[in-house]
Parts: C-alpha cells; structure tokens; sequence
C-alpha cells in the first residue's frame, strides 16, 4: 500500500513552486505571449518569472493564492522583457538602415505580409495588456470564467467585464484599418 500523499502545506517551498509552476506553465505562458513576448521567446522569459518565483518564494504568504502571485510575477517579467526587447530592436533598426538591407523574398508577399501583421500589431497593442490576456487565455486556450477568475485573482464579473471591453475594443481598432472580425 502505497503512503498517501503529504499535504501541500508540509511541503518545502521548494517543492511547493516546483509543482505550481508545473502546474501554472501552461497558461502563465499564454499571459506572457499575451504581454507581447514573442513565442520564440518564451520559454526564456519563464524560465525568468521560475527564477524570480524561487527568489521570492519567501513573499507568498498563502499558497491558496499562487497563481495570482505567478501572474504578477509573469506580468512584471514580461514588462520588462517588453522593455529590453523594444529597445534591442531600434538598435538593429538602426543598424539595418545604415546597411540598406532588405528582404529578397517576393516583393508583393512581403508587402502583404507585413500590412498584416502591422494592422493586428496595432490592434493588439492599443488593447490594455490586460485585456490582451484575457483574451487570449479566453480564445486561444478555452478557459471559463471561473478559471480565468481563479487564476487571475478577479471575480468572474470582472472577468465578464474584461471580455466585454477587450473584444469591442479590439473590433473598433480592427475596424478603423478595415478589416471586419467575428471576435
């Protein structure tokens, strides 16, 4: 017969966040892409907000509320992510006008392509990143309201209400572009 499992409180706190990041990863990760980390990126990023959690595991004063205390920790670590990777890219800009470099695909996708992602870029971006996230853990991962809620320490109204808001206002962004969406 094996032993039954020790509680989560008798665990060290260690062994503790090694099982809620397990756990959390998953959607942590979509709040990090939702923040604007790039997916080649991401698993780097994580394993930022790991390191900083174990940092600070010392802070969390109830472990009934670790994914709250994940996602403020995803969220600040992808701010400042966001930071130094918009800073990384004007510097390589700026070296790639000096260069005079350009793409030698076909001109006419590579105009296409980059109207595109230009147009949700700007739609995204003009969406608090709270919104974003909650669309995206929404959508893209299929979450309820009582999880989204849970997870990221808010009611279920307040979620309904963040839904709300972020689907109209990404609607209105994509509309002064032209183009129509079903979101």
């Amino acid at each position: 017969m094996n032993p039954s499992p020790a509680p989560s409180n008798s665990r060290s706190p260690q062994e503790f966040l090694r099982g809620a990041l397990a756990e959390h990863g998953r959607w942590l990760r979509t709040v990090l892409a939702a923040r604007g980390v790039d997916a080649g990126e991401l698993d780097d990023v994580f394993q930022e907000v790991a390191r900083q959690a174990v940092e600070n595991v010392d802070r969390l004063r109830d472990r009934q509320r670790v994914a709250p205390w994940l996602y403020r920790i995803a969220a600040t670590t992808a701010l400042e992510h966001r930071r130094k990777a918009g800073r990384r890219r004007r510097r390589e800009h700026e070296v790639a006008e000096r260069q005079g470099e350009q793409e030698t695909s076909d001109p006419l996708d590579w105009l296409l392509r980059r109207e595109r992602e230009s147009l949700v870029r700007q739609a995204v971006a003009k969406l608090p990143g709270r919104d974003a996230e909650v669309l995206m853990l929404k959508h893209a991962e299929g979450w309820s309201y009582r999880q989204l809620a849970e997870h990221l320490g808010i009611g279920e109204g307040a979620v309904q209400s963040r839904l709300h808001r972020a689907r109209e206002r990404l609607r209105a962004e994509l509309a002064r572009h032209g183009v129509t969406s079903t979101v």
